[in-house]
């Protein structure tokens, strides 16, 4: 039986100032915290088709982008100012700054190499693209302040996931790309939507994101949450609006016919499953079953499609494509090794598609970019299996294992896809890592670090 509680107890502790003698409690909410505009951000990201940007921007303009860079201004700033910084640790700032490190050296190989301007507008674009995501990691690490304001924000983030779904699933039904009515009034369009393609026996959809693959990896890494607030949420009217919301994203997924987004929620429910009951676990197979059953009975052939993905690799072109080009990335890499050819400068289609973010960052940032790129996924999942064993009540120790799935699924579908090139996806992925440094803080034994926040800016 669960019982979700309206207040958690975590948030009830007041929070130590830095004279060491006065307390404040973290339950004052600002109108505009971090929690709102990382919600706004969700919002922009998911609501507004990818390829609208502001006029005379390249995708950094994309609205959400815009307000990711705003984030990263705010968190410097904050910085610099003693009375408003975070007081405490927080791990993934210095996994992150390892991170930059190695895209700063890559950066300043890559001009002493040489640079067309292409590759030179490429990487500067790639160094606002990694400031934008720093935003995103530093201010959900330490800008939230409480259990309450993670709720809330984890709440925002599924909805829009399942707004997502919904342009999907329509645009499935209808044949037809539905994005085209989204269009907002003083933005302007970089390009064409994503065209629906056929693959099999039926249509893949895109929605609002740039790509198929990318849409499925998004929605895979929302569905644990919506999984999660479905248990546990407060109320009666929320459990039943994150299963709705949940139901929607796990359709949307076979929706994109992509093998990234089917293995993301294998490697999601190899996470969560441990902590379920015997009875959620038999309700969870049976919904996947009584899914697949309808699919297979409205559209037969949508379903042999979605089995035949995983029974015909040697034939699918998908795939060796990809096999196909290893022995170029080797050519490439053999020669500068270590720190790359240059940050963000191999550019398609001026070089050929690798659809593996893994090798394209061999490629650009070389050993120490794939080092940097794996220890930041793993500080954070690291960060959240601590916090998973700190953790006291079942609700935490539950979307602590979420956390450490979307980790996982990240890694994962990095090596299906050029990942960070893709902004949704990768503004997903940094939104996840900044949360796994936010449960890291809350159960951290030392009342200085646990109950940390900023001051009011």
């Amino acid at each position: 039986m669960i019982t979700p509680t309206v207040i958690h107890p975590g948030d009830l502790e007041p929070s130590l100032l830095e004279d060491g003698q006065t307390y404040q409690t973290r339950r004052r909410i600002l109108k505009l915290d971090a929690t709102t505009l990382l919600s706004l951000m969700l919002a922009l990201l998911t609501a507004i088709p990818a390829r609208l940007i502001i006029p005379g921007t390249t995708d950094i303009g994309r609205p959400a982008i815009v307000v990711c860079l705003g984030l990263f201004a705010w968190w410097v700033l904050v910085r610099l100012n003693p009375r408003l910084a975070m007081v405490g640790p927080n791990p993934i700032r210095w996994a992150l700054l390892i991170y930059w490190l190695s895209i700063l050296a890559s950066y300043g190989t890559g001009f002493l190499r040489g640079l067309t301007g292409m590759e030179a507008n490429s990487s500067d674009r790639w160094l606002l693209g990694t400031a934008a995501l720093s935003g995103v990691i530093l201010t959900a690490a330490d800008g939230i302040t409480n259990w309450e304001r993670f709720r809330s924000v984890l709440r925002a983030f599924v909805l829009c996931a399942g707004f997502l779904a919904l342009i999907g699933l329509v645009e499935t039904a209808l044949a037809r790309d539905v994005t085209q009515y989204l269009v907002i009034p003083g933005l302007a369009e970089k390009g064409p939507a994503p065209e629906l393609q056929a693959r099999g026996g039926g249509l893949r959809v895109a929605s609002n994101t740039t790509h198929y693959i990318e849409l499925s990896a998004v929605l895979a890494t929302a569905l644990p949450f919506a999984i999660h607030l479905a248990r546990y949420s407060a109320t009666k009217t929320q459990r039943r609006m994150m299963i709705f919301a949940g139901i929607l994203i796990g359709a949307g997924i076979p929706a994109t016919i992509s093998r990234t987004g089917i293995v993301a929620v294998l490697i999601m429910a190899v996470c969560l499953m441990p902590l379920w009951t015997w009875r959620l676990r038999y309700n969870g197979l049976m919904t996947c079953v009584a899914m697949l059953g309808a699919l297979a009975a409205a559209k037969p052939s949508f379903a042999a499609t979605l089995l035949d993905m995983f029974t015909n690799f040697n034939d699918d072109p998908s795939i060796t494509s990809r096999t196909e080009r290893y022995e170029l990335v080797g050519y490439y890499f053999a020669q500068t090794p270590w720190l790359g050819r240059g940050t963000g400068t191999w550019v398609p289609p001026q070089y050929q598609y690798l659809d593996n973010q893994w090798l394209a960052t061999a490629l650009c940032n070389g050993i120490v970019g794939i080092v940097a790129l794996a220890g930041l996924f793993l500080t954070a999942m690291t960060l959240a299996i601590i916090a998973l064993r700190r953790a006291s009540t079942a609700e935490d120790k539950h979307v602590c294992a979420a956390l450490i799935s979307t980790q996982l699924i990240a890694m994962f579908v990095s090596a299906t896809f050029d990942s960070l090139w893709f902004d949704t996806y990768a503004t997903v992925v940094a939104f996840t890592i900044g949360l796994c440094g936010a449960v890291w803080r809350f159960t951290h034994p030392a009342r200085r670090v646990r109950t940390s926040t900023v001051g009011r800016a």
